[in-house]
């Protein structure tokens, strides 16, 4: 929780002003058994019950004001934003028995010098009778004369409620500290290698004077980059990829628009190549993706066969056939029907039941590969379209229709990540769906390079510390090779910058070596992270070697050094 210097802006019921011309604001006390639950996201009070409505709106833009303290807010520092919010539905919206019909975008904005400009402070979809909890981050470059915090968005005739809003300083010291136990706990395990047999006095005679040396070869969780077929004719990226990533994924070779851009012309070739080079480096590769549910997205001569239903299914139908077909086995992932929570290509012409249709059908092709749901700005409070319980339940919806999902894709196409926001995300998607994470596309995009270096690690050691996140792949890393601007961690002649660095001192960090001897009772001690390991034991005699893999697990992990 945030220290009471760190709270920039702490509203309950006053000093709010209505936006609108016909807009009026009211004081309301909210029904005890209605209230919402405390959580740790910016909130360690219980809610006050008090909060402000804001009716009789005729806009989009009309809503609640109310002007933050000149100096409260500072450049270069990540703020949170927490508080409640509900919506007051027209009585259209309600049913017969006076439930919840519809559901609103609700948005706060942060107004910078009497509106010049304006931030995005988070978005929830709100509904009547019901408190939902807004989390969302942004960061100022400069200082503003002026600022004020304003609550909008629903259609008019749809009243706001506003309780407990609050906009909070991160603090990053703390949140690193607090992440650094965490992680000590969910990756690493304490570890006992008994050497010499299974008595202490054979142990003794056997090895006398043996000192040990572990060595981490690799860690379980995996950090992966995006790659394409430039990249790969260029030295310098190579080296940086093969030494500092672990997995692979094709930035778009792998793609329907890719390989059939015209209608029966089938190019795989640049797809093998890839393919082949991820083999050679002992790279696996994520396979993204089999579809792409942004009609923006999707190639002209498939739009021009989309309003005949059979021959669009036929097309579909092939497009699974002959891409699991052909790669059977060399995908470990596949990013079934990409962006469903912001695009309804497919299923808008061929029902909703396609989509389960897909996961059915990619998983009878390739039974080994795990099918992933995959889109966007589920980790940033931002996007009311793409909440994490938006997204738990299309992985539900699929299920019910038999779709096999074996894990929950997050882009992580970032700006100003705050790490409460992230992790608070990532539980409640792991809660819901008890599937594996994976952030898939991961780039951090920060102007000042000092900033993008905290920013990716903000990500990267929330996503290491959590349970439920099994790695992390990033949409590129180099300058001019990457889609999104400023979020290079090598430049283009080839140094590597803050950012950079910083991945490199993580994976550091997040690696194991662990030094000593042989105690009395034939064994060496140290916790270790998971992975695999190679243990080099030294006598008098020489130097023996063995290697063992150090996996998930509460209790010590004993192992026989059988030398």
């Amino acid at each position: 929780m945030a220290c009471a210097q760190d709270v920039a802006f702490d509203v309950n019921t006053v000093g709010w002003a209505p936006l609108g011309r016909r807009t009026a604001l009211s004081l309301h006390d909210e029904v005890p058994a209605r209230l919402p639950a405390a959580t740790a996201v910016g909130h360690g009070h219980e809610p006050s019950g008090r909060y402000a409505l804001a009716a009789c709106r005729d806009d989009e833009e009309d809503g609640l004001r109310q002007a933050i303290v000149p100096g409260a807010l500072k450049p270069r520092v990540t703020y949170r934003v927490a508080g409640w919010i509900s919506v007051a539905a027209p009585p259209e919206e309600e049913d017969g028995d006076g439930g919840r019909k519809a559901s609103h975008a609700v948005r706060v904005r942060i107004s910078l010098d009497d509106g010049r400009r304006v931030v995005d402070g988070g978005a929830v979809c709100a509904e009547a009778g019901r408190w939902t909890e807004i989390r969302g981050a942004f960061r100022l470059r400069e200082s503003p004369g002026s600022a004020a915090v304003y609550v909008q968005g629903p259609p008019a005739g749809v009243g706001v409620k506003v309780m407990d809003l609050r906009i909070i300083a991160t603090d990053r010291k703390a949140r690193i500290s607090h992440l650094r136990e965490k992680t000590e706990k969910v990756r690493k395990r304490d570890v006992v290698l008994r050497f010499g047999g299974a008595s202490a006095a054979s142990s003794s005679s056997s090895l006398p004077a043996a000192s040990v040396r572990v060595v981490q070869m690799d860690n379980a969780f995996p950090l992966g980059s995006c790659i394409n077929g430039g990249v790969i004719q260029d030295p310098t990226f190579v080296d940086f990829f093969t030494n500092n990533f672990d997995w692979a994924v094709f930035e778009n070779e792998l793609k329907w628009y890719w390989t059939e851009a015209q209608r029966g012309q089938l190019n795989y070739a640049d797809a093998d190549r890839l393919l082949a080079f991820c083999d050679r480096a002992g790279k696996p590769v994520r396979g993204h993706c089999i579809f792409w549910a942004v009609d923006g997205d999707v190639q002209q001569w498939i739009k021009d066969i989309s309003g005949d239903r059979g021959q669009l299914m036929a097309a579909v139908e092939g497009r699974l056939q002959g891409l699991l077909s052909r790669y059977t086995g060399r995908f470990p992932h596949y990013d079934v029907n990409n962006e469903m929570l912001h695009g309804r290509f497919y299923r808008d012409r061929l029902g909703d039941d396609v989509a389960a249709l897909m996961f059915r059908e990619a998983a009878r092709l390739d039974p080994g590969a795990a099918l992933f749901v995959n889109d966007y700005n589920v980790e940033c409070g931002n996007d009311p379209n793409a909440t994490p319980e938006r997204y738990a339940e299309l992985i539900r919806e699929l299920q019910r229709g038999g779709a096999p999902v074996g894990g929950v894709g997050i882009q992580g196409h970032v700006t100003n990540p705050a790490g409460e926001v992230i992790c608070d995300a990532l539980d409640r998607l792991a809660a819901a769906t008890g599937l594996p994470i994976w952030i898939t596309e991961l780039d951090v995009s920060e102007a000042d390079e000092a900033l993008r270096a905290d920013d990716l690690e903000v990500v990267l050691r929330e996503a290491y510390a959590h349970p439920a996140v099994q790695g992390v792949v990033l949409w590129g890393f180099m300058q001019g090779r990457m889609w999104r601007q400023d979020a290079f961690l090598v430049n283009s002649d080839g140094t590597v910058n803050d950012a950079g660095r910083r991945l490199i001192d993580l994976r550091r960090e997040w690696t194991s070596d662990a030094r000593g001897h042989v105690d009395g009772d034939g064994q060496f001690r140290f916790r270790g992270f998971h992975g695999t390991y190679v243990v080099q034991v030294t006598t008098p005699a020489g130097k023996s070697l063995k290697t063992f893999t150090v996996d998930k697990g509460d209790a010590p992990l004993v192992l026989d050094m059988d030398l």
